[in-house]
């Protein structure tokens, strides 16, 4: 009942908040695609502006086109240079910065894609990209001003689409594209069977399973020369779609793929808020990356396991919640401060996590100890390291697969992000 009460807060105040932006008044239906490379090492950043797209869709939400919450390890702005106001926010996360907290990044220098979308502005607009420091506070990255009548609308290729559930108009659900990759065009059958079970294994899990009427599933059929993904440490390599690999910064379980190019005219084939990868592979593994892609396999036993944690991270903003990995991550957090995921503290501002959730009685820091499986509180051990960081349950999906699911705090984060994709 506790979490019920939470989500109907939660509800309210979402419904209570009035448009931010007239859509009809700054935008058309239509999206703009900016692709860009970071550069950079551990220490430096940069950004090279690669080229401007138009898309045939704009798959968001038309009435909250400022974000509501401080999510992400870089952001963007559109500015309406006539008026001088901000009429776009939204962050995201990259690959980029991953990669500069591993051990590779303290000598090297590297260079990764890109992509953001927004619907296309009627007027002329300054584009502004930023970037959240050690401290947390966001530095301007780049400023760039955007003339859309410059742009045409692009001969993009198109693949074959499949909506497997249809609830109504793209601009207040949440439209998930889910692409193909490795599926050669003889197995495109197999994507839809392995698609339709992973989605109804997410929808049996809370906050999905009363929230099934606020999304649009779109199935993306684009298909691989080669079935599989590349696996190097096995010296395998396939000829695939989206270029996808495990062994991702040395890790053996990190699938990913660098070509957000590819991800991104791929899914351009629908209207989307969001986009999972399905990968036709056997063996184990996923990743996840808040506002670019969840991506896992699908033959593995765990398969369905995987799907929904990635999605989580990609979805909702959520932070992992285990404390002993072998990930390849050098001081990715920094302790001093609150990190922005929404299920993670470092109780520097614990106020503005979850502690109206925990009730009086229950100890902060709390213990992990037996009698607490279902007791939310602030357990030490999350955001792959053990001392510092505190996440709000003993187990949860973010933590292991054999979770029950996912625990309040994040259900209750869940639920907010379907709320604010879905207006």
């Amino acid at each position: 009942m506790r979490t019920i009460l939470f989500f109907l807060l939660v509800a309210v105040i979402s419904h209570s908040c009035v448009s931010q932006t007239d859509f009809e008044k700054y935008f058309t239906d239509q999206s703009l695609r900016i692709d860009f490379f970071f550069y950079g090492n551990a220490d430096s950043e940069e950004i090279q502006l690669d080229k401007i797209t138009k898309e045939p869709f704009w798959g968001g939400t038309k009435t909250s086109m400022i974000s509501s919450l401080d999510y992400g390890e870089y952001k963007f702005e559109l500015i309406d240079l006539k008026s001088d106001q901000v009429i776009f926010s939204k962050g995201f996360c990259t690959l980029f910065e991953e990669w500069q907290t591993t051990l590779e990044a303290d000598t090297a220098y590297r260079k990764f894609k890109q992509s953001i979308l927004f619907p296309v502005p009627n007027n002329p607009v300054k584009l502004k990209i930023y970037s959240r420091s050690w401290e947390g506070e966001f530095a301007e990255l780049l400023t760039t001003e955007i003339q859309p009548t410059d742009y045409e609308a692009s001969e993009l290729k198109t693949y074959p689409f499949e909506k497997i559930l249809d609830n109504g108009d793209p601009a207040n659900k949440v439209d998930l594209a889910i692409l193909a990759e490795g599926y050669t065009v003889e197995e495109m059958d197999k994507f839809v069977k392995d698609s339709k079970r992973m989605i109804d294994y997410l929808f049996s899990y809370e906050p999905y399973k009363s929230n099934k009427e606020k999304f649009n599933i779109w199935l993306v059929k684009s298909e691989s020369e080669e079935s599989g993904t590349d696996i190097p440490g096995k010296d395998i390599y396939k000829n695939t779609v989206l270029n996808s690999n495990f062994y991702t910064f040395g890790s053996e379980r990190y699938l990913t793929t660098e070509d957000f190019f590819a991800v991104s005219s791929v899914a351009a084939s629908v209207p989307y808020d969001d986009v999972c990868i399905l990968v036709n592979s056997k063996k184990y593994g996923g990743g996840g990356i808040y506002n670019h892609y969840a991506i896992t396999t699908v033959d593995h036993a765990l398969s369905e396991e995987v799907f929904i944690h990635e999605l989580g991270h990609s979805f909702a903003g959520l932070g992992d919640e285990y404390y002993n990995s072998s990930t390849a991550y050098n001081d990715f957090f920094n302790l001093e401060i609150e990190p922005w995921q929404p299920n993670l503290t470092t109780l520097v501002n614990f106020d503005s996590k979850w502690k109206s959730m925990v009730n009086d009685t229950v100890a902060i820091p709390t213990p992990r100890e037996k009698g607490n499986e279902k007791v939310v509180g602030a357990y030490e051990g999350g955001g792959y390291v053990n001392k510092g960081m505190f996440s709000p349950y003993m187990d949860c999906r973010m933590k292991t697969n054999e979770a029950e699911g996912f625990c309040p705090v994040c259900q209750q984060s869940i639920f907010k992000m379907i709320e604010e994709k879905s207006k």
